[in-house]
């Protein structure tokens, strides 16, 4: 369990195919703090580290998860956002993040306002996920809020800190990135699919 805050950025140093396996070696400054088997989000994808090197440690995707998100595309030098696993008692700063990457979008617009930027993104309304305004949406494993909400897209306003600190001072249009939706909210949506069907 995470909350969509991200710690640092990591950077991927090595990829590695095994049959249907990627094993990703990045580079952190919270590497001397981690530990095997612990849960590590990289944008937004929850991985177990599988082993630990000086200051690099290596995590393994599995075919499921190749193929639901965006880390197909990862190369190396690219940069990700990196968040450990939630404490429990801690102050829940973001929202509640499973780390189970829903789909993914794709960066249609990106427009600055006097100090912030608003990124919207477009998604495949198919796969039946939803926004509300308002609401909490996690892209790349960042916790945001959702502006602009509509059937198949929404926007986002990114503040100064977040831009700097994240992976969306690299995102540019047409970019594709891991998008999770609100747990309670798939919830809700899929009882209320039941209701209906029960009815």
């Amino acid at each position: 369990m995470f909350t969509g805050i991200v710690e640092t950025i990591g950077i991927i140093k090595e990829i590695q195919k095994d049959q249907e396996n990627l094993h990703l070696t990045i580079e952190s400054k919270i590497t001397n703090e981690l530990k095997i088997d612990q849960s590590v989000a990289h944008n937004g994808i929850c991985l177990t580290v599988v082993n630990i090197h000086e200051n690099e440690y290596t995590v393994t995707a599995i075919k499921e998860t190749i193929e639901k998100t965006t880390i197909s595309n990862w190369e190396k030098n690219n940069l990700v956002n990196i968040e450990r696993a939630m404490i429990l008692g801690s102050r829940l700063d973001g929202h509640i993040v499973q780390g189970h990457v829903d789909q993914i979008g794709v960066c249609k617009e990106i427009k600055e306002a006097e100090g912030s930027w608003y990124f919207t993104f477009e998604y495949d309304k198919s796969l039946n996920n939803v926004t509300i305004e308002k609401g909490s949406i996690t892209i790349n494993g960042t916790s945001l809020t959702v502006v602009n909400s509509k059937l198949n897209e929404f926007s986002v306003a990114i503040i100064p800190y977040t831009y700097e600190n994240t992976v969306f001072s690299t995102l540019k249009i047409g970019d594709v990135v891991n998008l999770e939706f609100d747990v309670i909210g798939k919830y809700v949506k899929r009882l209320a699919e039941f209701n209906l069907i029960n009815d």
